[in-house]
């Protein structure tokens, strides 16, 4: 009776060696997109934070990666609608066309703080981690006012742009607000793991 209770046994050990290896890799290819999910999940825009950090090329292991990695697609995105708005012409009215002056300035600006707050979320610290992330954290939050602005700003405007350029500027807001949110969620990580991977 021992004989196939052993070669059972065998066979057992076998199964469990040969699939181990492979849930081993399928493990370590769902990481980045566990992380992505876990981390989208209390976004303020759950279903776009997953769909645009989903497919973001670069890695996405950590907390420091994604907020990299949110920061950039909303740079991204802020550059794409500043090049629409600089082709925006022909504004009749006046309102119109301080509207459009105004927000080609904010998104400008938007740009500009996002790219401050990349630069500095590459380059921290653990000894100045606190002060960075409060510096991270105000530009991000200069930038989502500058596009609320630009959002007021089109409000009274009756132009054809206008349902373009509020769409275009609300997908930015939003992208810029869940950048916000993954930054504070790495202040809140206190940078772990060792800043320097």
């Amino acid at each position: 009776m021992s004989p196939p209770l052993s070669l059972f046994s065998l066979l057992f050990i076998f199964i469990s060696f040969s699939a181990s290896p492979n849930s081993a890799a399928a493990r370590s290819q769902n990481a980045p997109r566990d992380i992505v999910r876990s981390s989208c999940v209390h976004a303020s825009y759950p279903n776009l934070c997953l769909r645009t950090l989903s497919s973001y090329a670069g890695p996405a292991n950590t907390p420091r990666d994604l907020a990299q990695a949110a920061v950039k697609v909303s740079i991204a995105r802020a550059r794409k609608v500043s090049n629409y708005l600089s082709t925006l012409s022909g504004l009749k009215k006046k309102r119109e066309r301080v509207a459009l002056s105004d927000c080609v300035e904010q998104i400008y600006d938007s740009v500009d703080e996002l790219s401050k707050t990349l630069r500095e979320l590459k380059h921290l610290r653990e000894e100045t981690f606190r002060w960075q992330m409060s510096n991270a954290q105000t530009w991000v939050s200069s930038a989502l006012t500058n596009e609320d602005t630009c959002l007021d700003g089109f409000h009274e405007v009756e132009s054809k742009a206008k349902d373009d350029v509020k769409r275009k500027i609300t997908n930015v807001a939003r992208v810029t607000s869940n950048a916000l949110y993954m930054i504070n969620r790495l202040d809140e990580s206190r940078g772990r793991p060792k800043l320097g991977h």
